[in-house]
């Protein structure tokens, strides 16, 4: 159980991450590309970890299409046994 009067652990999403360090990666000059090395997610979480904070799964892209997908696929055999 948590105390509700203490500090919460803080959250962020690792996309936003990637889109800061993006950023400040071209107003410096440089020209990053996405992708090349695979999915930048988890090395960008492991960035949030070792500053202090828990990345959420609920800004992975990623879960968000697999779900919409199950529950897609969910529907569809419901529908069929009708």
């Amino acid at each position: 159980m948590t105390d509700s009067n203490g500090p919460q652990p803080e959250t962020y999403s690792p996309w936003t991450v990637v889109n800061v360090v993006f950023h400040h990666l071209v107003d410096v000059g440089l020209h990053p590309t996405l992708g090349e090395a695979g999915h930048p997610g988890e090395p960008a979480a492991a960035l949030l970890r070792a500053l202090g904070i828990t990345p959420t799964i609920e800004g992975d892209a990623r879960e968000s299409e697999q779900r919409r997908q199950h529950l897609a696929e969910l529907r569809a055999a419901m529908m069929d046994d009708q």
